[in-house]
């Protein structure tokens, strides 16, 4: 993930015992980087999604109840969905 980002995952994640000068810090990088390069978040937010189907795929996995909400009704074009 760190090579297909170009920056460490701490970076974005912060390490364990992080002080809150640390983690400031660390944010105002990140908010920095983020400036510099405006489509890293679309990025990471692929990268992110990709691991999670990958490695936890059954967090993607949703069931309907088959039970209807009450008070909630489809939208318009929902039957097309």
């Amino acid at each position: 993930m760190e090579l297909a980002l170009g920056t460490p995952v701490e970076l974005w994640l912060g390490v364990p015992g992080e002080s809150e000068g640390e983690r400031a810090a660390r944010l105002d990088a990140a908010r920095d980087i983020i400036g510099e390069d405006p489509h890293l978040f679309d990025r990471v937010t692929r990268i992110a999604a990709t691991l999670i189907e990958t490695r936890t795929p059954h967090l993607f996995d949703l069931a309907t109840s088959g039970r209807r909400v009450k008070g909630w009704e489809p939208g318009p074009g929902a039957e097309a969905a």
